[in-house]
């Protein structure tokens, strides 16, 4: 990056996110970061679809110069936008939670409000958190992509995918209806698995890979899952009956679930999910198809936090 007088702030946004808060709410985020940052030149831009989000992501930071930096408005999937672009470089990230479930931001210690996000970017401070590369025959064509949360395949994949297809999203309560729907004709997925080496075959309701832990609009999946560990964290909850499911539910958000027998817990470098029939979502978008290589990459992101 090449030396410059004035600093670039680009704040890139989803104005659809939440249902039009991102929109609703721009004006004023552009206000207070130009007035808390009056040496900096914010500018600001607006996206109508996630491809051409990446693009411009990308862009910012391949031309950016040193001292510039990328933020993203909007949900999980905007913070996935920011977290590939920035990934592997020195440019710094700040994400403002404006969707409905803001796992990333929940999972990695973020503020949940967009008034203390632009607080936490305004302040300066900055420190590296670990991401998840996934390699793998992916969607929009990719073979490689950075995870921020939590790649899920099997009962969550299908949960997932059910509510994002819904009319309106509610987050967790969507989420919840759509558990209900999917427990009527879920049965046990026979998966293959590779942790360091290690290979097994097993029977799981789901086998849930995560760099942070909470994906499903607050759902904590692996609840002790630390992004500055150098270490992805897998989650596996072994066959159950639906009535011992149901009963487990509500655990999933506090994520005291852990402690059932059906739970296994493991922690590993590299891990490669497999199974027949498997699809696999991340970050709140879909992912692609097993056989996915999930590698753990120590301090990839330059991000703002709270002091």
């Amino acid at each position: 990056m090449n030396e410059r007088t004035q600093r670039t702030m680009t704040l890139l946004v989803n104005p659809s996110a939440g249902h039009g808060r991102a929109r609703r709410r721009l004006p004023s985020v552009a206000r207070a970061l130009t007035d808390a940052l009056p040496e900096v030149h914010l500018d600001v831009v607006t996206t109508t679809s996630f491809e051409q989000a990446r693009a411009l992501a990308s862009s910012t930071v391949r031309f950016a110069h040193r001292g510039d930096s990328l933020v993203v408005m909007g949900g999980d999937g905007m913070a996935s936008v920011g977290h590939n672009a920035c990934g592997g470089t020195d440019v710094p990230l700040g994400v403002i939670p404006a969707g409905t479930g803001n796992d990333f931001c929940r999972g990695v210690g973020l503020p949940g409000t967009i008034r203390g996000a632009v607080a936490t970017i305004a302040g300066g401070h900055t420190g590296r958190i670990d991401l998840m590369r996934v390699n793998g025959n992916l969607t929009a064509h990719a073979s490689s992509r950075l995870v921020g949360s939590v790649v899920s395949t099997g009962f969550d994949e299908l949960v997932n995918a059910r509510a994002n297809r819904l009319p309106i999203s509610l987050g967790a309560p969507s989420y919840a209806y759509a558990v209900m729907a999917e427990l009527v004709r879920f049965r046990p997925l026979r998966y293959r698995i590779e942790l360091d080496g290690r290979r097994r075959t097993l029977d799981a309701m789901l086998i849930a890979v995560g760099n942070a832990g909470i994906f499903g609009g607050g759902i904590k999946i692996i609840p002790d899952a630390d992004v500055r560990d150098g270490l992805l964290d897998v989650t596996v909850i072994h066959p159950v009956s639906r009535r011992v499911l149901i009963k487990l539910l509500p655990r999933l958000f506090t994520g005291t679930f852990v402690s059932h027998p059906c739970v296994e817990q493991l922690r590993a470098h590299t891990v490669i999910v497999d199974g027949d029939g498997l699809q696999a979502m991340a970050d709140g978008e879909d992912l692609g198809t097993p056989p996915l290589t999930c590698h753990a990459e120590p301090g990839a992101l330059r991000l703002f936090l709270p002091r």
